[in-house]
């Protein structure tokens, strides 16, 4: 009895892979000369094409349409909606047409260069700046220019543990090394520019906040179990020189227990996430103690494990919690405005399981890397046409 998915008691897809094999003029020539098929294989070569060429013409089945997740989800009116996943250079890169009719006939997936374990990321005009910590590098996506780009492979400007990542107003992209324990910059496109702080004794820094109007950067040092440096630094961003410290290890207005990240926003605050704390802590652009949002929960607008944090234009706060698998949007004030994603042991749209950093462009898309699923998986604001531009503005 013939099964179905058969012709002549052959499988269609050997029939399939047949008819890709042929389609290489090359591979094509070689079996005529000297075939490397059986003779009864190269026998069913037409008709293997002609099964191709008719599944080819048949008509297209309308796949059902999938909607992209919604937040908050219906009925109420969507403020962010889920765009795309970024895995590896195949989701930038063009695709060539020879490669793409060779995966449309044998079902081939297509790769690309991907993330091992990527933590920190920042955005600007388009380009995509993501940490790996596993692979020690920094990859671009140029979103807005369809290319991808390695940064610190090679010394000098070499990268060990690559956290957090920050952008100034020019385009130069800062990255805290937490293993060589040092700040590396480069340009827009990757270019080693310089190394700061170097000289400075740290414990364990891991995020940063550029304040280009005041010349600063910000770095968070977690501190360990056996010190009380756990504290947030400021220093000048064009010598790495040390201005100076805010805080110390504890739970007081001003004190911290594993400081993770921060950024400069609302004119100069700085928002910083006390990840021991379940905080997040606002200091004025002196380093002056100004108020605190969030405790320790499991509801909305209360923080399990939160780590990185991004602000938009309009000064609301962007804080991943990676036990909630999502990222909840505050105002400036510390209220609770909507949290995207959810937590899933599967991976998806929207979905996550060890959440990290987080980015905000002007254009208002929010990036969210996941550690676990090793994507950036893209949202964007309900107020932006779907199919606008990166970096358009």
């Amino acid at each position: 009895m013939q099964r179905s998915g058969e012709r002549d008691g052959m499988p269609l897809a050997f029939y399939r892979a047949v008819a890709a094999y042929l389609l290489d003029s090359a591979a094509w020539r070689t079996m005529l000369i000297e075939p490397t098929l059986p003779r009864r294989h190269l026998l069913l070569a037409p008709l293997a094409l002609g099964l191709l060429f008719q599944g080819c013409a048949e008509a297209p089945r309308q796949a059902k349409p999938i909607e992209p997740p919604a937040f908050p989800p219906p009925p109420e009116a969507p403020r962010f909606i889920f765009e795309r996943s970024l895995y590896s250079s195949a989701d930038v890169m063009p695709d060539d047409k020879d490669g793409a009719f060779r995966r449309l006939v044998t079902g081939e997936v297509r790769t690309g260069e991907g993330l091992a374990k990527p933590y920190g990321v920042a955005v600007r005009q388009g380009k995509l700046y993501v940490g790996d910590t596993v692979n020690r590098h920094v990859v671009m996506f140029d979103l807005a220019g369809s290319r991808f780009k390695r940064i610190g492979v090679d010394e000098p400007g070499g990268l060990r543990m690559p956290f957090g990542i920050d952008i100034d107003d020019e385009g130069r992209v800062y990255v805290v090394d937490g293993t060589a324990k040092r700040i590396q910059v480069y340009d827009a496109e990757g270019v080693y520019i310089k190394t700061l702080a170097q000289d400075l004794k740290w414990s364990r820094p891991a995020g940063i906040a550029v304040d280009t109007v005041r010349k600063r950067l910000y770095i968070t040092d977690a501190g360990g179990v056996g010190t009380d440096d756990h504290l947030v630094r400021a220093l000048d961003l064009e010598t790495g020189k040390m201005l100076f410290d805010i805080g110390r290890r504890g739970d007081g207005p001003g004190q911290f227990n594993l400081p993770r990240d921060a950024v400069v926003a609302n004119g100069g605050q700085l928002y910083v996430v006390d990840g021991g704390n379940f905080r997040v802590q606002v200091f004025d652009a002196d380093g002056k103690f100004v108020k605190t949002f969030g405790a320790v929960g499991r509801q909305s607008g209360q923080f399990s494990r939160p780590k990185e944090i991004a602000a938009d234009k309009q000064g609301n706060l962007y804080v991943v919690d990676t036990a909630f698998g999502n990222f909840q949007i505050f105002d400036a004030e510390g209220r609770l405005l909507l949290d995207v994603g959810v937590r899933g042991a599967s991976d998806g749209p929207a979905r996550f399981m060890l959440p990290s950093g987080i980015a905000v462009d002007v254009d208002g898309r929010a990036y969210m890397v996941d550690q676990f699923f090793r994507k950036v998986d893209v949202f964007r604001p309900a107020t932006l046409p779907a199919g606008s531009p990166y970096g358009a503005r």
